[in-house]
């Protein structure tokens, strides 16, 4: 009795070793699918959990991925508005720089417009004085050279006076004309003819010839020009 019962247990410890080595490998076998669908599901991009057999990314790590990506978009845009503003600016700064440039060059043209005329009308007045200048000085050496020649025909008058009278209205020994007032040239004529001695009137011609013998061409015209003043 003794012994059937001993045996019975061995028995039973038999059958629950069996069953709990059988229990144990189900059990190891289902895990091993278990991992090697996860894997696959994985490798498939399903996996529906945080982690996929240790490889898939952590949700703090993928937050940092799709941080840089954001801010690399934001970075490339900006970098971009940045080029465009830019491009803008250098673009109005030409048209600014075209602009002044222009209205430069029309303000020296308009100076240069206005120098010339400037200098146009400081030549045309100039000119003018100029000429002003050499008509008063071509009247004052005319004035002077006929107070001068009056002078001279003057004093070489002194000597005819005293048959012509002072006044030149004196008939000479009461046979010439008056000489007072006679034209310079008819004067100049007769007086060169009585030098010449080609000329007599009334008996005269000795007289005169000694008269005026002595003068020269100048003096004639000097004292032509006198006794017709008178």
């Amino acid at each position: 009795m003794k012994k059937l019962t001993v045996l019975s247990m061995v028995a039973a410890a038999v059958l629950l070793t069996a069953c709990g080595d059988s229990a144990t490998g189900a059990e190891a076998k289902a895990a091993t699918e278990a991992k090697s669908e996860s894997v696959k599901k994985c490798n498939a991009g399903k996996c529906g959990e945080g982690k996929c057999g240790g490889e898939k990314k952590s949700a703090t790590t993928e937050a940092k991925d799709a941080v840089a990506n954001a801010a690399e978009k934001v970075k490339a845009a900006a970098t971009e508005k940045a080029t465009e503003a830019a491009d803008a600016v250098k673009e109005k700064a030409s048209e600014a720089a075209d602009a002044v440039k222009e209205t430069a060059t029309k303000a020296v043209d308009s100076a240069k417009e206005a120098a010339s005329e400037a200098a146009d009308a400081v030549k045309e007045k100039a000119a003018s004085a100029v000429d002003s200048a050499k008509e008063a000085a071509g009247s004052a050496v005319a004035a002077a050279t006929s107070a001068a020649s009056t002078d001279a025909g003057k004093a070489l008058f002194a000597k005819c006076a005293g048959c012509h009278g002072a006044d030149g209205k004196t008939s000479a020994m009461g046979k010439s004309a008056i000489i007072a007032g006679q034209a310079a040239a008819d004067l100049e004529k007769k007086i060169t003819e009585y030098k010449a001695g080609t000329r007599n009137v009334a008996g005269m011609g000795m007289v005169m010839k000694g008269q005026v013998g002595g003068l020269s061409d100048a003096d004639i015209k000097a004292v032509a020009a006198y006794i017709s003043g008178l």
